[in-house]
């Protein structure tokens, strides 16, 4: 039986042109990916501008924390969406309606316990990752406005999922596109009006994502209906429980372990002095927007890689990942010749500083970094995919390499090396990782099986 979708909003990835689908699905994502970092971006330009180079590195010490956290949302939510994804692969609207169901009791139970537990360990945090005593107290202001509203974050990150899991990539989207310019408003309210500093600017955040989850929950309530389930669809059933929670907290500990290796990381650049973290932060800000299409990509794969292995077309399967290796590809070439041409223009109207250190470092970064982008397209596509078909601890291993790397080169190579090591230690790190997934998933069972067209979730 085919699930019913809002067919102007949602795309066929069961039928039809592979790389045509997966362009349509991804260029969505790709925007809402954009519009995402603009929360983050205006701040860092707002920041920079109006309060200084001491205020930047106040919240790029911060900023560790709020990816550990986005990424474990943005994980759980993934990860849910896709045993969702796959029941709509294979027909089962009830299976479909029973994992929504999950997912929302799921993550409330999550969102509940993380916020309670993060009260209680984050100045200690900020401490344990060498934050400059300069700076600590307004980190701690920024990150903690955030963290007491992490209901937030969860709620758009497991809507958003939920519709990607029935091919519906533009509501997200076209969301994000009104809460990234209320963001951009209420930042200069709070910031320059309100004098509020880096508070105000995380307030600004909190606000703006309410207005997604709003806009989200509407649209699902009156457009998205076959993501709405009944009182019936909340009986526990115990089998999908065990495997929704393990999907889910797979991928969300996968993130929160690449995370926790950036917050390694970041412990070591916040021992080199105030000016190399404002210039690292304004390179990772530069460096999150070339992740877009990346992001982008693996979020397709994601749906598209369970989605036909709920219909039981591995086939399908195959030619999307050579696509999105290619597409990877690409956009680093691309990339490699923008940052050769600009990289010191574009960390100077980031920051607003006339520092040499942080625009040397910044550009630095990013012309080094760059090209190697398409092995972690690869990386990261192939990391999805293995999660999609079913795999929950292989993808981890790869999550365990990075972080014991960074554990390496913070212990051995940047005290030695100083900011060069740090340019250089996820690339070297991503070498190892590749070869890692790539021998997993192109060794699974499912995907090296001959295409029967049958559906494999039941």
């Amino acid at each position: 039986m085919k699930i019913p979708a809002h067919k102007s909003s949602s795309v066929d990835l069961l039928h039809g042109p592979i790389l045509r689908s997966m362009l349509v699905f991804a260029i969505p994502l790709f925007f809402s990916g954009v519009f995402q970092q603009l929360y983050n971006t205006m701040d860092t330009v707002i920041i920079g501008h109006t309060l200084g180079d001491e205020a930047l590195a106040a919240m790029g010490a911060a900023g560790v924390v709020f990816d550990l956290l986005m990424g474990f949302a943005l994980g759980i939510g993934n990860g849910l969406a896709i045993v969702t994804a796959r029941s709509f692969g294979s027909g089962d609207m009830e299976q479909l309606k029973k994992s929504v169901a999950a997912s929302i009791v799921i993550g409330a139970c999550l969102t509940i316990v993380m916020t309670i537990l993060i009260q209680f360990v984050l100045y200690p945090f900020l401490e344990v990752l060498n934050t400059p005593s300069r700076i600590i107290e307004q980190s701690y202001a920024y990150i903690s406005t955030i963290t007491l509203f992490l209901v937030v974050m969860f709620a758009y990150n497991l809507c958003a999922g939920l519709l990607r899991a029935i091919g519906n990539s533009v509501m997200p989207l076209v969301f994000l596109i009104l809460s990234s310019l209320l963001n951009i408003i209420l930042d200069l309210f709070f910031i320059t009006c309100l004098h509020m500093g880096v508070q105000g600017a995380a307030a600004a955040t909190v606000i703006s994502q309410g207005v997604s989850v709003t806009a989200c929950l509407i649209y699902i309530g009156r457009r998205a209906g076959v993501l709405i389930p009944g009182k019936g669809h909340f009986v526990r059933d115990k089998d999908l429980y065990q495997e929704m929670i393990a999907q889910g907290l797979s991928m969300g500990l996968m993130n929160c372990i690449v995370n926790a290796g950036s917050a390694v990381l970041q412990s070591g650049i916040n021992g080199l002095g105030y000016l190399v973290i404002a210039g690292h932060t304004a390179a990772r800000k530069l460096f999150q927007f070339l992740m877009m299409p990346y992001i982008a990509i693996s979020q397709t794969i994601s749906t598209f890689v369970s989605q036909n292995r709920g219909a039981g077309k591995p086939g399908r399967i195959r030619k999307a990942m050579m696509c999105s290796y290619l597409c990877g590809m690409a956009v680093a070439a691309a990339a490699t010749g923008f940052m050769l041409l600009f990289a010191p223009e574009v960390v100077r109207l980031l920051t607003g500083s006339s520092e040499s250190i942080v625009i040397e470092n910044g550009a630095l970064y990013m012309r080094v970094v760059s090209p190697c982008l398409a092995l972690l397209g690869i990386l990261n596509s192939t990391r999805m995919g293995l999660q999609a078909v079913g795999k929950k601890i292989l993808p981890l291993l790869s999550s365990v390499i990075e972080l014991a790397g960074k554990i390496l080169f913070v212990v051995f190579f940047i005290p030695r090396f100083q900011y060069m090591a740090v340019i250089f230690c996820e690339p070297v790190i991503w070498c190892f990782m590749v070869a890692e997934l790539l021998i997993a998933f192109w060794s699974d069972s499912f995907v090296r099986s001959k295409e029967d067209g049958k559906g494999a979730w039941q």
